[in-house]
Formats: C-alpha cells, sequence, structure tokens
C-alpha cells in the first residue's frame, strides 16, 4: 500500500460501517460485501472484482485491531492526506507520541511496523524527506499481495488440509529479466533520481511522497522498452503451490502467508498471500465456535427410562451418552474434547442435541402398549401449568 493510500483511503466507508464499529460490526459487513461482489458471483465484472479487492483490503485493516489502531492514528494526524498538527504545535514541534504509531517506545526497534508494507515508516520517510535528493540508488521493491479463495469440506477445515492453488501475479519479466529495457540497461529516473518517490508538499516546511508518475515508482526508465512487459519489467505468472490450510479454521476466514505473494523487484522481498477459505456443510454435524454440534434421535422409552445411547463423532470413533431417566426433548449434553481443534492444541466439544423420535407406523403390540399407557397417565395433564399461568396478567 502506498503512502497516498494509506493516508486517504477511508476503509470505513468502503465496508461502509462507522468509524466506531465494533468487531463483529465489522465482520458482518465484509461478509455481506464480500459474497455481493465476489468474483464467482460477477463473472466478467471487472469492477465487481475491483470492488472485492477494495472490500479485502478494508478488512484487512479495520478486522485487525493492531492495523487498525495505526490506521485511525495515521488518520487522525494527517486527516485524509493533509498534516495536522496538535494544538499550540509550531516551528516542527508535534503535539503526539510517536511511540504510539510506531507500537513502542520511540528509536530502530520502535519505528519497524510492517502492518502495511512500509505504512507508518513510509509515511514518515516522506514527511522528513529522507533519501530524496541527492540518491541515485535505485530501491528494492516489495512484490504485490496476492488474494486468492479455497473452498474446502467441513472435515477439512476441521482436520486441515494441503491443498494446490495456483496463482497468478505480477513478477519480475523474463524477457528483460525485470529491467524493462530489451538491452537489459534501463537508465536511472532523472525525476526521481531512482527513488521511485516524488515529494508531495502539504505546507508547513513538510512533504508526503507519491509514487514517481515518470518511471511509475520503478526508479528506472528503459530507453528500448521491452516488447512482452511495455517497460514495466513486470509480467504476469501463473504458478502452483501446496499450501497448508490449518486445523479448525472456520468459513470466511482470510490467513496470511507470509512472503508467498508476487516476487519483489532488485532484491525486495515478497509480497504475502491472503487466502479466504470457504468451508461446505456437513451433513450430521454442525459448527458453533470452537464446538462441533449433533443432533441425535432417541426413542421415547430411552428418553423416559433413561439408558446408553450410542453418538457418532467427526473423524473418531462413537461416544457413548447416558441419558438419565426423564430426559427432555432438546436437551443438550457435552462430550469433551470431540470438537474443532484450537490454536493452543485442544480441543472444542461436541454439543449433542437429544430429539425424541415419534414413530410414524406402529405394530398391534407396541399399539397396545402405548393405550395401556395412557390409561395409566390419564390423570397427569402436562398443560395444567400453562392454562394456570395464561390466566395471569
Amino acid at each position: 500500500m502506498s503512502t497516498k493510500d494509506f493516508i486517504e483511503k477511508d476503509f470505513y466507508k468502503v465496508l461502509g460501517v462507522p468509524k466506531d464499529a465494533t468487531e463483529a460490526e465489522i465482520k458482518k459487513a465484509y461478509r455481506k460485501l464480500a459474497r455481493e461482489f465476489h468474483p464467482d458471483a460477477n463473472k466478467g465484472n471487472t469492477r465487481a472484482e475491483e470492488r472485492f479487492k477494495e472490500i479485502s483490503e478494508a478488512n484487512d485493516v479495520l478486522g485487525d485491531p493492531k492495523k487498525r489502531k495505526e490506521y485511525d492514528d495515521a488518520r487522525a494526524l494527517f486527516g485524509n492526506g493533509g498534516f495536522r498538527p496538535g494544538p499550540g504545535a509550531g516551528g516542527g514541534q508535534f503535539n503526539f507520541d510517536l511511540g504510539d504509531l510506531f507500537g513502542g517506545a520511540g528509536g530502530a526497534g520502535g519505528a519497524q511496523s510492517g502492518s502495511f508494507g512500509g505504512g507508518i515508516g513510509d509515511v514518515f520517510g516522506g514527511l522528513f524527506n529522507r533519501g530524496g535528493a541527492g540518491t541515485t540508488r535505485t530501491q528494492p521493491r516489495r512484490g504485490q499481495d496476492v488474494d486468492t479463495e479455497v473452498t474446502l469440506s467441513f472435515t477439512e477445515a476441521i482436520e486441515g488440509a494441503t491443498v494446490p492453488l495456483r496463482m497468478t501475479s505480477q513478477a519480475p519479466c523474463k524477457a528483460c529479466s525485470g529491467t524493462g529495457d530489451k538491452n537489459g540497461t534501463p537508465r536511472v529516473c532523472p525525476t526521481c533520481v531512482g527513488t521511485g518517490q516524488v515529494a508531495r508538499g502539504s505546507g508547513g516546511g513538510f512533504s508526503l511522497t507519491d509514487p514517481c508518475p515518470d518511471c511509475k515508482g520503478r526508479g528506472l526508465i528503459a530507453e528500448h522498452p521491452c516488447m512482452e512487459c511495455s517497460g514495466s519489467g513486470r509480467a504476469k505468472s501463473s504458478r502452483t503451490m501446496q499450501v497448508r490450510i490449518p486445523a479448525g479454521v472456520t468459513d470466511s476466514q482470510r490467513i496470511r502467508l507470509r512472503g508467498k505473494g508476487a516476487p519483489g523487484e532488485r532484491g525486495g522481498p515478497a509480497g504475502d498471500l491472503y487466502v479466504t477459505v470457504h468451508v461446505g456443510e456437513h451433513k450430521v454435524f454442525g459448527r458453533k465456535g470452537d464446538n462441533l454440534t449433533v443432533t441425535v434421535p432417541v426413542t421415547f422409552t430411552e428418553a423416559a427410562l433413561g439408558g446408553e445411547v450410542r453418538v457418532p463423532t467427526l473423524g473418531g470413533s462413537p461416544v457413548t451418552l447416558k441419558l438419565p431417566p426423564g430426559t427432555p426433548n432438546g436437551r443438550t449434553m457435552r462430550a469433551r474434547g470431540k470438537g474443532a481443534a484450537r490454536k493452543d492444541g485442544s480441543h472444542g466439544d461436541l454439543l449433542i442435541t437429544v430429539e425424541v423420535s415419534v414413530p410414524k407406523d406402529l405394530s398391534g403390540k407396541a399399539r397396545d402398549a402405548l393405550e395401556a399407557y395412557r390409561e395409566a397417565t390419564a390423570d397427569e395433564d402436562p398443560r395444567a401449568e400453562l392454562f394456570e399461568a395464561a390466566k395471569g396478567d
């Protein structure tokens, strides 16, 4: 993300949530928009694809409390692209704590955030015009982040799976070795002196930086543009890689794999790979957080008299559920440790809901037995309390 994007993009507006939105509200808004603009639901719609990328980018920032704080602090400081010193500030004195923005005390240890691919560090690098005029060294460029998706079965999501992912991203052009020049001899851009950035004044003697318009942020200009990449030095590259999806992932969860995105330029690091996971449904089991759920039919006699019922588990041996006499329909019982895996290596539970099964067809012997039971319990009225309560206010 560029400095300009970091300061000026309104991620709250992208997701359609207020600035004081809770994590749950942000997650709900993201899921709704992601379903609406998902590429699979908008085949050939480039606008929907771009919108989906914007939504994913906004969720990546606002969905992470640490990134969200950094973003809010930067927006409060610069305010939609313009620098805003605190009350009483002047002569270069700032009324804010740099340690808060960098996530720690000042100095070399505190100035490395990295959450935005440069983020705060790049903002202040441009603000004080570090490394500007006078340098002719072209800077390494970090590779782009890549977004992809994968669909897992319910069991794969619970147990974890290794899946092949075919990705298309920008990589150094093979024809010109990433130089952009067919002869392999690009020259340093005279506008930005090889930095790939130009200063943009904001008043008060300070400046922000934008990608150089002449070299498009590369720091180099091709005298003889490569025919394959049109002088950009980048070309589309497809590759297939095996990705391990950890056990216990949830539907719509976004996983970040560091350094698995597009390759960098001039020794720069690779970008990150973001994998959005979609999970299919199971015919028997459901899920609530780290717990699995299952509904088990029982007979009337098992519920009334008690007994032992075998219950299936996901990928494991059945467990035996002991029903106490008089178990009501809809009661939920717990089999500990039979749920989804947690990050700490432990497991959630299996929540077993009892459902009394009413037979559709009765044999003559069963019918006689039930008739006898009805006569034996004729004086009992399970609805008596209901009518008494209905007479009240």
